[in-house]
C-alpha cells in the first residue's frame, strides 16, 4: 500500500523520479544565416556598447567613477547648473534613475545639488571644483578609449555619425 502524499510532505521525503530521455538538440536556424545572433544589428550594437563600457571601467575606477556617472559629468561639463530632469533627458534615462546616480556623485565630491532660487520644487546640479578638475582629465580618458578600441579619431567620428543616423532613422519611423 503506497504512503499518503501528506506523509511525504511531513517528513520531507523525496520521491525518486525516473530519468527522462535526453532531448535531441536541434539547430532551427541552420541554413538561415539571417537569424544567427552574430548577424543581428541589435546584438552587434549591444555587444559593442558593452565592450566599450568595459574599456572605460578600469580607467574610471581610478577616479572612483562608474560609466553612467561619467556620462552625467559630461552633461554638466557642457552646461553647469542643470535640473535633474534635464540631465535625465540628456542621458535618455528616467529621472528616478538619475537621482541616485547624482547622489553618489555628490558623495564623491564631484557635484552639489541645490534647490532652484526661481522654483524651490526644482533641484539644480552644479559641478564642484573636483568636478571641474575632472574635466581636464577627461580628454585623456577619451583618447585612451579611442586607442583601446583600435580606431582612428576620424573612424570614431564616422561611427558616431552613423549611430546618430540609425537613431534618427528609428525615431522618424516611430512617429
Amino acid at each position: 500500500m503506497p504512503l499518503p502524499k501528506a506523509l511525504f510532505n511531513l517528513f520531507n521525503i523525496q520521491t525518486v523520479k525516473k530519468p527522462m530521455a535526453a532531448k535531441k538538440k536541434s539547430n532551427l536556424s541552420a541554413g538561415n544565416e539571417q537569424l544567427h545572433l552574430q548577424n543581428q544589428l541589435c546584438f552587434a550594437l549591444h555587444s559593442a556598447s558593452r565592450a566599450v563600457t568595459r574599456l572605460y571601467a578600469p580607467i574610471l575606477k581610478q577616479h572612483k567613477l562608474t560609466y553612467p556617472q561619467y556620462l552625467a559629468l559630461m552633461v554638466l561639463w557642457q552646461k553647469d547648473g542643470q535640473s535633474i530632469q534635464s540631465i535625465a533627458d540628456h542621458l535618455e534615462i528616467d529621472q528616478a534613475t538619475t537621482t541616485p546616480l547624482l547622489q553618489r556623485l555628490e558623495k564623491l565630491g564631484f557635484v552639489t545639488r541645490e534647490r532652484s532660487r526661481e522654483d524651490e520644487r526644482r533641484v539644480e546640479v552644479w559641478l564642484t571644483t573636483t568636478g571641474k578638475r575632472m574635466y581636464k582629465e577627461a580628454g585623456e580618458i577619451s583618447s585612451q578609449i579611442v586607442c583601446g578600441v583600435g580606431i582612428s579619431m576620424e573612424e570614431a567620428v564616422d561611427i558616431i555619425n552613423k549611430m546618430k543616423a540609425v537613431k534618427a532613422s528609428i525615431a522618424s519611423n516611430q512617429s
